[in-house]
């Protein structure tokens, strides 16, 4: 019989969490799986979540105390994109885990849809790449346009007194401890001075 642990990420009311882990324990009862273990994270406030529990569980698969993860639906398992949740799964995959999500039976690592499952989300992962990389192109093309500067800002080092503190014989080091900046930053301003 094969150990499995249940994942849950649920709101705060009780019932809820109750209804959906009763669901999940008949369901790994059915498949004839031993439930070693619950992790069950909250849903706190506007959506946000504690993920202790699903980091324990992470960890325990990497050291693999169990064999499987039964959680309800992707969605409950990560919300943090696809390039996040493809690379859970494959972890997951890496540390001989299976995985198989309640509501969407395709979701499932055993299942003979698994290689084009997780080629689709590798296929979305990079696409979701792909339009961040372009949407930050894009926000930064419009910066330039109305004349923001892009980058760390120029620091604010005082030249004359560098060049004095030099002329008394002062290394870099010394020059960086009084005016509060870096050693390489001075020695920098000094090459295009």
């Amino acid at each position: 019989m094969a150990n499995w642990v249940i994942y849950g990420r649920m709101s705060n009311t009780k019932q809820d969490r109750e209804n959906q882990l009763l669901e999940l324990r008949e369901f790994a009862h059915q498949q004839g799986w031993t439930i070693k273990h619950e992790y069950v994270d909250a849903m706190r406030g506007s959506g946000k979540k504690s993920r202790v529990q699903f980091d324990a569980m992470m960890a325990a698969a990497a050291r693999r105390e169990f064999d499987g993860i039964l959680f309800w639906k992707l969605d409950r398992f990560s919300r943090e994109g696809v390039r996040r949740t493809l690379f859970y799964l494959s972890q997951l995959d890496g540390d001989q885990v299976a995985w198989r999500s309640y509501q969407e039976p395709w979701f499932d690592s055993c299942g003979p849809f698994k290689d084009a499952v997780i080629s689709i989300m590798a296929t979305l992962a990079e696409q979701e790449r792909i339009s961040i990389s372009e949407r930050t192109k894009a926000g930064l093309r419009s910066a330039l346009r109305k004349g923001k500067k892009l980058g760390r800002p120029m620091a604010d080092l005082d030249m004359h007194k560098v060049l004095k503190l030099r002329e008394q014989g002062l290394s870099l080091r010394a020059i960086g401890n009084k005016v509060g900046w870096s050693a390489a930053l001075i020695a920098k301003r000094l090459v295009g001075a």
